[in-house]
Formats: C-alpha cells, structure tokens, sequence
C-alpha cells in the first residue's frame, strides 16, 4: 500500500466543493437544514484516530508498559486511515461548497444557521483528515538497525 497523496486530497476537496456549490444554486430552497449532529460525530472520529495512532506508534516502538502490535491490527488500521483520509476530504469539500453558498445569504435566519452548522463541520472534517494522515504516519514501520548496517 503507498502513502496517501496530499495532492489527490486537495484535488477531491476542490472537485466536491464546485459540484456541492454548482448544484445548491437550483436546489438549496428544496433542501431541508442541515443537521448539526455532523460536527460531533466527525470530531469523535478524528480524536479516536490521532488517540489509536498516538497508541500504535508506542506500540509499534515497543515502548515500556506496551503489547506488541499485531501486523494485521497495523494493515487495518492503515486501510481506516486511507478511507478516512478519502471520505473526509469528500465531506469537507461537500461542506465547504455549502459554506461558499449560504455565506452571501447570510442576512436570513436559515441560510445563517446552514453556513455555522456547514463551517464548523468543514473545520472537523480537516481536523479528521489531519488524525486520518497521523494514523497513517504512525503505522510505518520503523527502519531496523541492523539493516542499516548491512
């Protein structure tokens, strides 16, 4: 498995905030509210992410008081990383085309309430996909010194 692309990130955030702001034009007086239940689900993603990747790494390092780490617990905590790596950029683009549209309509109540519930869940899912990148980070297996020797 190779490393997440920051640049592929980028690209699906850019990509889904146009599509998101392109199609509210038509659509956003159809929409019911969005629901504010997003900001905190997404931040309790990130923070068990960047905590199991925090706790891999010192296992993966063999620190005292630690198990060792099974090779497939690690394999699948990268695949975790890489998805949500993936879905938050997907979600912070889908957030942030959200945000771009209400915020020249923020003189009315909804709009208002859509641009603060859509800004604060755009801010978690970076903080998500930063904990996303870190618990890739973490999984890396630490150069052995005898091979450096070799």
């Amino acid at each position: 498995m190779k490393p997440t692309r920051p640049g592929v990130l980028v690209g699906l955030f850019i990509v889904f905030a146009i599509l998101t702001w392109a199609l509210l034009k038509p659509l956003y007086s159809d929409l019911p509210t969005v629901p504010w239940t997003s900001i905190p689900t997404v931040l309790l993603l990130a923070i068990g992410e960047f905590y199991s990747g925090w706790m891999t790494k010192a296992r993966i390092e063999r620190k005292p008081d630690t198990k060792p780490v099974e090779p497939l617990a690690v394999a699948r905590l990268v695949g975790l990383a890489k998805a949500s790596a993936y879905g938050g950029a997907i979600f912070a683009g889908i957030f942030a085309g959200f945000t771009l549209y209400t915020a020249d309509l923020l003189d009315q109540g909804v709009p208002r309430r859509d641009f603060l519930i859509t800004g604060g869940s755009f801010v978690v899912c970076v903080l998500l996909v930063g904990a996303a990148l870190y618990l890739e980070h973490c999984c890396k297996v630490p150069k052995d010194s005898n091979e450096e020797d070799r």
